[in-house]
């Protein structure tokens, strides 16, 4: 390689460097419209402040564990099993209706989820109980086929109602962004990468025939906290998450 192809190279590899920094600084960040709209952010993209062990009052720092490292809040892979390590997190604070932005970046073959209204008042065993917004990788975790007429697809209510996502999914390794919308009157969205993908209502005659199906109807009024955590899921598998973020709805 001669000099001045060099010196190309050099500028280049500065250049993506600069844009990769800059990028990197815009996350877990609110511009001065979302701080005016009342936006808060659950994640400064440096520390775990503000979450906690869904299992105790600290957060686990155990190894393969959760681990916040370059923006991002990562849960390491394991072996597979729901909540067994490290287990969930949860976040300090509680929230009633809410709208809710995350973005979360899946492995191959991973599972994960992003859970609200958590009381932890049931003692599950395993993941902490909560209304879940689905995070899989459908084409190759076997939970995709499991349910009802894929109901534990990505971005569904998990184990109640399926996501209608075709066009909204970014491809495995690439950052996904999800919203959660739980209004006042009840009316519950999920969002995925700018496309409403389902909607419900919590509390509704037809809420509590979708639970009965399921396997939440072991638990006395599934969903139906006024308030709750929000929780992210430790399954065993490598799930990255970055601007968390959450505005309060009144």
């Amino acid at each position: 390689m001669n000099i001045k192809k060099l010196y190309k190279a050099s500028v280049m590899t500065a250049l993506l460097i600069a844009i990769g920094s800059l990028a990197n600084a815009q996350n877990n960040t609110l511009t001065a419209k979302e701080k005016k709209e009342g936006w808060k952010l659950l994640f400064d993209g440096k520390t775990s402040k503000g979450w906690r062990s869904a299992k105790s009052e600290s957060f686990p720092t155990g190894s393969p564990g959760w681990v916040v490292k370059d923006g991002t809040m990562t849960i390491q892979a394991t072996n597979g099993a729901e909540s067994q390590n490290a287990g969930d997190i949860v976040t300090v604070d509680e929230y009633g209706p809410f709208e809710m932005s995350f973005d979360f970046k899946l492995t191959r073959g991973a599972n994960s989820g992003v859970k609200y209204f958590v009381t932890l008042q049931e003692k599950s065993g395993g993941s902490a109980i909560g209304l879940e917004y689905q995070v899989l990788d459908d084409d190759v975790h076997p939970d995709a086929k499991l349910g009802r007429d894929g109901n534990r697809t990505l971005a569904s209510l998990y184990d109640l109602k399926t996501s209608d996502k075709k066009g909204a999914v970014r491809p495995i390794g690439e950052w996904n962004t999800g919203k959660i919308i739980v209004y006042p009157n009840n009316h519950v969205e999920h969002w995925l990468n700018g496309k409403k993908v389902l909607e419900y209502e919590r509390k509704s005659p037809e809420y509590r025939e979708l639970v009965k199906m399921s396997k939440h109807k072991v638990w006395k009024d599934f969903g139906e906290a006024d308030k709750g955590h929000i929780l992210l899921q430790d399954h065993g598998n490598e799930v990255s998450y970055r601007n968390i973020k959450i505005k309060l709805l009144k």
